[in-house]
């Protein structure tokens, strides 16, 4: 994901070409060694990013594994790479949420169902491990145990990592809607798990809450904005000013988690 800046405004392609036509001006103390990293305030955010001085014209943004890096001529000052930077906040904002959101889609669609294979809990990446006595996870170890043999099919892991990646998710958004419980201002009829390939969650009109299993791949921020956007519903059936307002009275600061939420396809995830 790049993108260079340009007088006169910004290009809406993924690739964006932007560039200051700058004059000539000297390089100051306040550079960093080349490719360590820098930090920017911008609003209630800090950027951090990697800057590299080059033969170029232009200042140009390229984001990815590494994080965001700076491309800038080795003319311009600072004071104007950071200017840059303030300037292309929102595109630099959105890149990011997307390329977290890519990576998670790569990380759901790699599962390899074997001893030694990986798998997205709870956010985080666990190496699955065949032959324990029962189900369970080591958290300090970073492993699933699975009650299988070495040689037990690809269909075998599946079956078992599903049944227990499922319990997880009941027991674990059980607990969270217990939480949510003591800030909701009304009554919901009951909850159950659901296996939808097309929504994280649903609400009915009779206070029925249904919550996808799925979710337990999923950090704890992401899996509590889903429960507050359904929750939200009991009080507005619909996606209002008034419904967004009650998804914040009951999540704070919701809207990092929804907007990295909304980049993953439910499709992508291999079970």
């Amino acid at each position: 994901m790049k993108r260079t800046l340009r007088n006169g405004g910004v290009s809406a392609s993924q690739q964006l070409l932007l560039a200051f036509d700058l004059p000539q001006a000297t390089i100051t103390a306040h550079d960093a060694l080349p490719g360590s990293e820098r930090r920017v305030a911008v609003a209630n955010q800090v950027i951090v990013y990697r800057l590299h001085r080059v033969r170029r014209r232009t200042i140009g943004f390229q984001i990815n594994e590494r994080g965001l890096t700076v491309r800038a001529p080795r003319a311009i000052a600072m004071r104007e790479i950071e200017a840059a930077i303030v300037e292309s906040q929102r595109w630099i904002f959105a890149k990011q949420l997307e390329w977290r959101a890519w990576c998670q889609r790569q990380r759901l669609s790699a599962i390899r169902f074997a001893d030694g294979g990986t798998v997205q809990y709870l956010g985080t990446t666990m190496t699955l491990r065949l032959d324990a006595a029962i189900a369970h996870c080591d958290a300090d170890a970073g492993e699933i145990r699975l009650p299988l043999a070495q040689q037990a099919s690809e269909a075998e892991v599946r079956q078992a990592l599903q049944t227990w990646l499922q319990a997880q998710a009941r027991r674990v958004i059980g607990e969270r809607l217990e939480r949510f419980s003591e800030r909701m201002q009304a009554h919901f009829a009951g909850w159950r798990l659901s296996s939808a390939r097309t929504q994280w969650g649903s609400c009915s009109h009779d206070g029925r809450v249904r919550l996808n299993w799925r979710l337990v791949h999923f950090p704890l921020p992401i899996i509590d904005y889903v429960i507050a956007h359904e929750l939200a519903h009991l009080r507005e059936l619909n996606h209002s000013p008034r419904f967004w307002r009650e998804v914040a009275r009951l999540l704070p600061g919701f809207e990092a988690a929804r907007d990295q939420i909304k980049r993953v396809e439910i499709g992508s995830i291999s079970f």
